[in-house]
């Protein structure tokens, strides 16, 4: 059978716009549908919006710090609008450039709603038009969690609307213990509002090392952010302007916002999954083999949809995998092992390989590195900040399985360390590494008193 395109994209976020362009360079015939705008969540209402967001916040402590320096900084004043508009225009030009790179690559664009119909045929549903491919790759993405079970989810917002807020709120109660919900609360912490952080849980941020998650309560209790552990919220009401949220302890918070930073869901409803035959989890995402294939050989999925590890470099990395393995004649799996991630709270946190607890629950005997210090910069501001460096090494091997960093930069460091892990290194190579000096970094190289020891 002779199909219209090679290959059809349906989504145009990191991970789809990497392979649609990749693949026409490589000579394949590539279409790609998106119904919102270029560049998926990352761009438009993720990773760089916030990252935005993160900088302006972190002025307010840079005007103060700057006093301990000589500095006179008299009456800053923030403009909630003034950021919201530059910030919107900002991601307009880089939407558009996702856009045009697609367009250079001549890969054919149709800004529709695309549905699968059978294992070859795309539906684009504002045209009416039945499109065929050889293979179709599925891109699209997740959306936050709503929690439509909460008396009152409606009076909420997600990180969605927190990006395009009319008016700045003087307060907000932020649900959940996440990377979003701790990157929010600090945001809205920076630019003045009164935050409280409500999390069911009895430490934020599962899955990473229990020594940066006390650092980041410690710190965020100390800057003021009012945390909330062990709690669930009953209901979220209308009191005047505000919103008012009863907690199953029968205490009551109001709030200008509440913000709910509970998760994502994949976006795979409406899409003919079921129809075309490919296989979803409980949870909605799609299911994929080691090589990013459904359950139907003709059709791919990368990216959050798949809910493997739902971060943006993870997409692009996916989506490189799949071309050399669709068009480069080199079948080729992701990896994940040694992937750094990064929170961007104040201070914030990098990381990569395994925490101390995962390392144990893998059989691993663990020597444990790690020194807590006061950052030369708060010598002359005179914030009391503590910056974490933790190395967990493999007792056995001198193998550097997990570094765990709290600190301003942090995600820049994590980086870095993560090519060292990548390639194997040893403690006694991190040891054998002249410093820099001065510079917090330095802390991973020059640490030599072994916390302690500890076996599975």
């Amino acid at each position: 059978m002779t199909y219209q395109y090679d290959l059809f994209v349906i989504g145009a976020g990191s991970g789809g716009v990497r392979v649609a362009r990749v693949s026409a360079q490589m000579g394949a015939r590539v279409a790609i549908a998106e119904e919102d705008s270029f560049g998926g969540t990352c761009v438009v209402r993720g990773c760089i919006p916030k990252k935005l967001f993160v900088y302006a916040s972190a002025f307010a402590e840079e005007f103060e710090d700057a006093q301990g320096f000589g500095w006179t900084v008299d009456n800053p004043r923030f403009d909630w609008p003034t950021l919201v508009s530059r910030k919107d225009a900002d991601i307009a030009r880089v939407s558009a450039v996702y856009r045009r790179i697609l367009a250079d690559n001549n890969v054919t664009i149709f800004e529709d709603r695309a549905v699968l119909k059978d294992a070859h045929t795309i539906y684009l549903k504002k045209s009416g038009r039945e499109i065929t491919a050889e293979t179709i790759l599925i891109a699209t993405g997740g959306h936050p969690e709503r929690q439509p079970s909460l008396e009152g989810f409606e009076l909420c917002i997600t990180s969605d609307e927190a990006f395009h807020l009319p008016k700045f709120p003087a307060s907000i109660a932020i649900v959940g213990g996440g990377y979003i919900a701790l990157e929010f609360a600090h945001i809205f912490h920076g630019l003045g509002a009164d935050v409280t952080l409500l999390y069911r849980g009895a430490k934020v941020l599962r899955g990473f090392d229990e020594d940066v998650r006390d650092a980041l309560e410690a710190s965020m209790q100390k800057k003021g952010i009012r945390l909330l552990l062990h709690t669930l919220m009953t209901q979220v009401e209308r009191s005047g302007e505000k919103r008012r949220v009863t907690l199953v302890s029968g205490e009551q918070i109001e709030a200008d916002q509440v913000m709910l930073a509970i998760g994502r869901k994949p976006n795979t409803s409406g899409l003919g999954l079921e129809a075309a035959g490919v296989q979803t989890r409980d949870t909605g995402h799609i299911e994929v083999d080691a090589y990013s294939r459904t359950s139907v050989p003709s059709i791919y999925a990368i990216g959050d949809v798949t809910g493997r590890i739902e971060l943006t470099p993870v997409a692009i990395h996916e989506a490189m995998c799949l071309t050399k393995t669709l068009y480069g004649g080199e079948p080729t799996a992701p990896g994940y092992d040694c992937v750094a991630t990064a929170v961007f709270t104040r201070p914030e946190i990098g990381t990569v390989g395994l925490p101390e607890e995962e390392a144990l629950k893998r059989g691993h005997t663990v020597d444990i590195y790690k020194t807590s210090f006061k950052p030369l910069k708060h010598t002359l501001s005179g914030r009391d900040e503590r910056s974490l460096m933790k190395l967990v090494v493999d007792a056995n091997t001198d193998k550097v399985l997990g570094c765990h960093i709290f600190s301003e930069q942090a995600g820049e460091m994590a980086q870095l360390v993560a090519i060292a892990l990548k390639m194997g290194a040893t403690k006694a190579q991190f040891d054998a590494t002249i410093a820099v000096h001065p510079t917090m970094s330095e802390e991973l190289v020059t640490i030599r008193t072994k916390s302690s020891t500890r076996t599975p």
